[in-house]
């Protein structure tokens, strides 16, 4: 493929990405980038990306994903009420997993990937259950670490992030694709800026 090849891709799928995948793409951008940041107003940017990511998942048949963004939205409710809450008991609310708690971590990813996948596979006509299944399961745990300020949802998000890149241009979901490559590195940056504020009050 040479170059004006590559130009012509590009032009095409930037042509084909519905305002719905725009809306969600920037949305989930900024959502990001403010909760590595620790600020508040990632919770009520994310409710925005939930909804749009829901409709589009939805439409590309990515079950899974389409129904966790509702989980997104609850969590993201619940994120923000809990933010508020330590902020105004000014308390230093980083945490780290425990041993132990990083193997019920690992146990809950496992349990709700065969569920769930078992699940899309048996009844949805989805052609990637075992993927969407994975990529649900793992953000679903993520999500919830982060709702409690856990250091570590930011290295699920780096390895969730890489696995929906392949599954999402599968789907056709180039300009999503792209965004799950930029979110790995929010992650990490994310996951450092937590970490110094952790060890700050350690």
């Amino acid at each position: 493929m040479d170059i004006n090849q590559l130009f012509s891709l590009v032009v095409k799928q930037f042509e084909e990405t519905s305002w719905l995948e725009w809306l969600g793409i920037v949305t989930t951008l900024a959502c990001i980038y403010l909760a590595a940041k620790e600020h508040i107003l990632n919770w009520p940017v994310s409710i925005i990306a939930c909804g749009a990511y829901s409709m589009l998942y939805y439409q590309y048949k990515l079950y899974g994903d389409s129904y966790l963004q509702i989980y997104f939205l609850i969590t993201a409710i619940y994120g923000w009420v809990y933010w508020l809450r330590k902020k105004q008991q000014k308390d230093k609310p980083v945490v780290s997993l425990t041993s132990k708690e990083w193997l019920y971590t690992v146990f809950a990813i496992t349990f709700f990937t065969i569920a769930l996948s078992k699940y899309l596979d048996k009844f949805t006509d989805t052609d990637v259950p075992y993927a969407d299944g994975f990529c649900t399961a793992m953000s679903f745990v993520a999500q919830f670490l982060m709702t409690r300020k856990v250091i570590q949802n930011w290295i699920l998000w780096i390895i969730v992030d890489l696995c929906y890149v392949p599954l999402l241009l599968y789907k056709d979901l180039a300009f999503t694709a792209l965004l799950y490559l930029i979110l790995v590195g929010l992650a990490a940056k994310g996951y450092f800026e937590w970490k110094k504020t952790w060890k700050l009050a350690q």
